[in-house]
């Protein structure tokens, strides 16, 4: 009944966001896909889906969480109501942000 989730958004799904949106999205996508989970780049979109999905609050028993994270996060981003390039400025931020602690974590 219950099919692959996490308590966190996984990198594993990352691939399966590609055709929720539009081009720029899906270059996004296949940029990231190739990476390691432990990239900045990729922690970053990772980081911005958690936020996006709401993953703090899943609870394991919740009808999104036995749908799996993978159709959560394509649901999240299909009714996201910005545009694509309003979406990937919140990814670049994110990007910033992971960088930040990134630096403060090295001093």
């Amino acid at each position: 009944m219950y099919t692959d989730n996490e308590i966190l958004f996984p990198h594993y799904a990352i691939p399966a966001l590609r055709d929720a949106r539009g081009q720029e999205w899906m270059r996004l996508i296949d940029r990231l896909s190739g990476k390691a989970e432990t990239s900045v780049e990729v922690i970053a979109l990772m980081s911005l889906m958690i936020e996006l999905n709401g993953c703090l609050a899943c609870e394991t028993d919740s009808y999104r969480a036995m749908r799996g994270c993978t159709a959560c996060a394509q649901q999240t981003l299909r009714r996201f109501k910005g545009s694509d390039e309003e979406l990937i400025s919140m990814y670049d931020e994110s990007v910033a942000r992971i960088r930040e602690l990134e630096i403060a974590l090295a001093d």
